[in-house]
């Protein structure tokens, strides 16, 4: 074994507009240091890459295109649901890791990815300990839902957060036009399980009580739908129309989703997504109204075009900062986004112990949500506010973003056994 180790970077679940913005950190933070590390190799399709022995090889791309990766959307290197088994009663998998790692010469895993992804990293650091080769381990966090504990806030919200603030704009202005004659009530589904950060980002579109969204439905608060259609019935008669933007996981008091689509993910999570028609259906039955509604889905997370530059700048900052912490001698730890006390809104990089962050979800706090239910005060647009700053616009050609494009070279198979995944 030389002298210089390689390391191993991988991308896990839903990915963001920013995920690549990490990778883009990861990879020239690596290059900055050839003299510590020696290759750095990408899982094609996230740790399933690994599992499979299917290693990208990033040296083979360009500086320009590692570049170019800040700007681009979605994961470049192939992400995937796919949630390692509990490490107590099926080790196969992580000796599997260790196998390639070994083979590979890995010395450093890097995981960008939510709280299962972290809990994967915590547990690769702790096989291989049992295995005698160590492997340093340092998760990156990445998340839409804004739902990792102890960072300030997670890369990949922000974007989302700007985008849903956009559109839910747009979309009040073009039913305020219409409704009356028309449209009356217009519903917006957003992603977020357990958590409304999402849903909250709607209400930055307008600070007047008459501007959209009139109403907003968390996942912390239970669905009432007598309430909610009485709201929607004042709001209507006071605005002439009326704006609703609804998390996912909206749920009624004893836990059932309101649109549970009655599977499960990889992940073993219930497969949500119905919400808008379902409510929508709701309006039309009980008040009669004309109404129109929309899922943001995959559109929400894939925006690139309309990033926040404060969500690409700390996507970047994180994933430099994984590698910094590894030759820093750290890990199994994450870094995190650290709010400074301060009225113009600064922020630095700090760190948490991957043990503390595994499948921890941080839900919006009551304080952020109006006393209704059906809105957001101003101590959560003060925390919400500065997180969809600034414009960080990827270059255009003949009218559409230039995004990367890389080569994906696999570096050559060392182990005869396949791993069946």
């Amino acid at each position: 074994m030389g002298k210089k180790r390689n390391a191993f970077y991988a991308q896990s679940g839903g990915v963001t507009s920013v995920i690549n913005a990490s990778a883009c950190g990861v990879i020239e933070t690596a290059r900055q240091n050839r003299d510590r590390i020696g290759k750095l190799y990408a899982g094609y399709n996230g740790i399933v890459g690994a599992l499979r022995e299917e290693l990208i090889d990033t040296s083979k791309e360009s500086a320009a295109t590692i570049a170019a990766l800040r700007h681009t959307p979605s994961g470049a290197f192939g992400s995937c649901r796919y949630k390692l088994k509990d490490l107590q009663s099926n080790k196969a998998e992580y000796e599997r890791l260790i196998e390639v790692f070994k083979a590979h010469d890995i010395g450093y895993f890097f995981y960008n990815g939510g709280g299962d992804s972290q809990d994967t990293a915590h547990k690769v650091s702790q096989m291989g300990e049992q295995m005698a080769y160590p492997v340093t381990c340092i998760g990156i966090p990445k998340t839409v839902d804004n739902d990792l504990p102890f960072t300030d806030c997670c890369p990949g919200f922000g974007s989302v957060a700007k985008y849903v603030a956009v559109s839910t704009l747009e979309a009040g202005r073009d039913v305020a036009s219409m409704c009356d004659s028309s449209t009356k009530v217009f519903i917006l589904e957003v992603m977020g399980r357990h958590a409304g950060w999402i849903a909250a980002a709607s209400a930055l579109a307008g600070r007047q009580a008459e501007e959209s969204p009139h109403i907003i439905l968390f996942p912390e608060i239970a669905f009432n739908q007598q309430k909610f259609l009485s709201r929607v019935k004042r709001e209507v008669k006071r605005n002439g129309y009326c704006v609703v933007v609804a998390s996912e996981g909206a749920q009624y008091k004893d836990g059932r989703f309101i649109a549970d689509a009655g599977r499960k993910d990889a992940f073993g999570h219930t497969q949500l997504g119905g919400v808008a028609p379902t409510l929508a259906g709701m309006v039309t039955s009980e008040l009669g109204y004309k109404n129109h509604w929309a899922v943001a889905d995959y559109l929400q997370r894939a925006a690139r075009h309309i990033a926040s530059a404060t969500d690409v700048e700390q996507a970047y900052a994180v994933g430099k900062a994984a590698v910094e912490f590894a030759l820093a001698g750290n890990n199994a730890v994450m870094p995190i986004i650290v709010r400074k006390k301060s009225k113009r809104y600064r922020w630095s990089i700090g760190s948490v112990p991957l043990s503390k962050v595994a499948n921890v979800e941080a839900k919006m706090p009551r304080n952020y949500i109006t006393r209704d239910g059906f809105g957001v005060t101003e101590a959560g647009l003060e925390y919400l506010a500065p997180l969809i700053e600034g414009e960080d616009y990827p270059p255009y050609k003949n009218g559409v973003p230039q995004y990367a494009q890389l080569k994906k070279v696999l570096v050559e198979k060392r182990i005869k056994k396949r791993f069946k995944v």
